[in-house]
């Protein structure tokens, strides 16, 4: 199976920090991490994303920037909100987005 590439963006460094943690804790994921939005859009430039993990602090029009610029550059990406929960909670919200193609949260 291919490894699932999964972008994680926050604004607290120690909650993104657990999330990469949790991501790279789950079989056939890797994580990768991002505090700003010039950051995030650089590592998913950069790399094949599979997916896009917004995590908590993200303001409202960072938000709409990342949005808009993944999805122009790839109209099938997967971004998902995790705002906590647990690491089942998360495991659970990444197979379901992943493996539900018209999904996106």
């Amino acid at each position: 199976m291919n490894k699932i590439n999964i972008l994680v963006i926050g604004r607290h460094q120690q909650i993104t920090k657990t999330l990469l943690n949790l991501v790279n804790k789950i079989e056939n994921c890797v994580g990768l991490s991002a505090l700003t939005d010039d950051d995030a859009i650089k590592i998913f430039n950069e790399n094949k994303i599979d997916l896009v993990l917004l995590s908590s602090g993200i303001p409202e029009e960072s938000e709409q920037l990342i949005r808009k610029n993944f999805t122009d550059e790839n109209p099938n990406i997967k971004i998902i909100q995790h705002y906590g929960g647990g690491s089942g909670l998360l495991n659970n919200e990444i197979l379901e987005a992943m493996n539900n193609p018209t999904i996106t949260v």
